[in-house]
């Protein structure tokens, strides 16, 4: 059996980039463990400080169950380079190459109206962008 993974991003506002990062992926509000009612009922299980807040922290997950959950923390550290891993959104990569590129640059244009921003464009094949806080990420075709 294959291990299941997770995602980890830092940031600086969990809220900002679980708001994008649901729009960008089409993911949810990951419910808490059972027999947790809460995520804050969950968090409070592992007798933390009192001042480790709860809410400094967005869980997604695949609605669909198949792709990677996604945690999003709250770190007091800034971003100083580029990732060493990053998501790539995927569109469907049936049809032309035409058909497929314009995909890709109507999602990219959807998610700078999300809040992203485009860093460059690999004219056919990807468009890299940054997540509000500047996480690059890419969007490419998926395999036809």
């Amino acid at each position: 059996m294959a291990a299941r993974i997770s995602l980890t991003l830092d940031c600086a506002d969990a809220k900002l980039l679980g708001e994008f990062w649901k729009t960008a992926l089409g993911y949810v509000d990951e419910p808490p463990p059972p027999p947790y009612r809460t995520r804050a009922e969950w968090h409070a299980s592992f007798d933390l400080p009192e001042d480790d807040p709860v809410d400094d922290v967005a869980w997604l997950c695949d609605p669909d169950g198949v792709g990677p959950a996604l945690s999003i923390l709250r770190v007091p550290e800034p971003k100083t380079a580029k990732n060493r891993l990053h998501i790539d959104v995927r569109v469907p990569g049936h049809g032309t190459p035409d058909e497929r590129w314009a995909r890709i640059r109507a999602e990219s244009e959807r998610l700078v109206k999300a809040g992203g921003s485009v860093l460059g464009e690999f004219t056919g094949h990807h468009i890299v962008m940054a997540d509000p806080e500047g996480n690059e990420f890419c969007v490419a075709a998926t395999s036809a």
